[in-house]
């Protein structure tokens, strides 16, 4: 069995860990398991997600079995870690709606048949605990003093709108899912973002009261950009791995945009390809580092919706920006097509229009609001003047250019505003 400790420091997911020694001892155990929660306050994970998702298929992949802990329970309580204000409590009919679109997308990276995986929901535990006996064997274990100098607890403390009591009480519940995982399923191990470190300190201090025992924690660095940005925002907001959220080409083209300091750092956290094929192209620039991004957008995107789809986006991709061929020297376990193959575009989004419709001429402004690219008239008329509109890639620089049956290429007509957002008008 493979150090998996040595194998997650040396692709950046681990920032610190407790019991530095007594954690490898377990984790040269057979039968060993570990566990993350997964907060279902939406129906879909979103990139930020992705450094714990990658650390438990990494468990897995190394002979561990990974536990997916989704928080049904604490998710109709809210956890405070990170916010500075509160979040707004979830129904419970939404609640189910989230952890159904969640388990869809964790089975994409974590194979959960025949036991090799387990999904977990802490409701099982939580829902049904009686307050006054809960209050009396578990909460008698909480020093409020030591809880209130988490950094989770003092960031809201200090915030504008403070604590409340329902969110005073994750703590407690996190801590109790370690004690359940441990008693049910003898679960030692577990992992989460900077920002649980007090939850997940607060668990190991509750096994130890209670069942007088031994139990580790492994907390993962929080991932920016080189720029300082939190993965996964853009200005368009979050980036999901919910295709009706965030299409297949879409998330690719926020892969492939990634700064060139981070190229080989994302390919270690983001994708499964061998380090020493990673750490050869460190150094690399101007066609193999773009040649890399290639690779890292399209494993990535290949990770959350599948091969078929990674295809068409770089096909997509290469057809409106341009592409060379990946040449075989660069990161060669990649499954990413070595030859620019002659594959339909339709990762870029696209409307029919008649050919009649558009003989005698429509003005540009009006078609470019029309398929979206715009959000008004006005705004239509804003980016053109301002030299952002494209037509078969050339600028166009009035707003009352008629697109006519002229502007057809191969029954196609190409849009594109600013750099990155295009649109296809196939005529019929």
């Amino acid at each position: 069995m493979a150090n998996v400790k040595e194998i997650l420091y040396e692709r950046g997911f681990v920032e610190q860990t407790t019991h530095n020694e007594e954690i490898d001892d377990y984790l040269n155990e057979k039968g060993v398991s570990c566990y993350i929660g997964f907060d279902p306050t939406a129906a879909s994970l979103h990139v930020g997600s992705l450094v714990p998702i990658m650390a438990l298929a990494h468990m897995q992949r190394n002979g561990y079995q990974p536990i997916a802990l989704i928080g049904g329970g604490t998710g109709l309580v809210g956890d405070p870690s990170g916010k500075t204000e509160t979040r707004k409590l979830l129904t419970q009919d939404k609640l189910n709606d989230n952890i159904a679109g969640i388990k869809n997308q964790l089975s994409r990276f974590i194979d959960f048949s025949e036991g090799k995986a387990l999904l977990s929901n802490n409701a099982e535990w939580l829902n049904s605990l009686e307050y006054i006996p809960f209050l009396r064997e578990t909460g008698r274990h909480f020093s409020v003093n030591r809880m209130i100098k988490a950094e989770s607890y003092r960031m809201r403390l200090e915030s504008d709108e403070g604590l409340n009591f329902i969110e005073f009480n994750y703590m407690l519940l996190q801590a109790y899912d370690f004690l359940m995982l441990y008693d049910q399923l003898g679960c030692r191990l577990q992992m989460g973002g900077s920002d649980q470190w007090g939850n997940i300190v607060a668990g190991i201090d509750l096994v130890r009261k209670k069942r007088r025992e031994t139990v580790f924690g492994l907390t993962f660095p929080l991932i920016t950009t080189s720029n300082g940005a939190k993965m996964g925002k853009t200005v368009k907001g979050a980036i999901w791995l919910d295709p009706s959220k965030t299409t297949p080409y879409e998330y690719y083209q926020y892969w492939i945009n990634t700064d060139d300091r981070d190229v080989a750092r994302f390919l270690a956290l983001f994708t499964f390809l061998p380090m020493d094929e990673i750490k050869a192209i460190e150094k690399k620039e101007g066609v193999d580092l773009n040649s890399s991004k290639s690779v890292l957008a399209f494993e990535t995107t290949m990770l959350a919706h599948g091969r078929e789809e990674a295809a068409k986006a770089y096909n997509a991709s290469a057809s409106m920006f341009g592409s060379r061929a990946v040449s075989e020297k660069i990161l060669q376990s990649s499954a990413i097509p070595r030859q620019n193959e002659a594959e339909a575009d339709t990762s870029v989004p696209y409307s029919f229009i008649d050919r009649k419709q558009i003989k005698q001429g429509i003005p540009a402004f009006q078609i470019i609001y029309d398929v979206g690219l715009a959000d008004s008239k006005g705004a239509s008329r804003r980016l053109i003047k301002q030299g952002g509109a494209y037509i078969n890639g050339q600028r166009i620089s009035n707003f009352d250019y008629l697109i006519s049956d002229n502007d057809i290429k191969e029954m196609e007509i190409s849009l594109r505003a600013g750099k990155k957002r295009f649109h296809k008008l196939k005529i019929k």
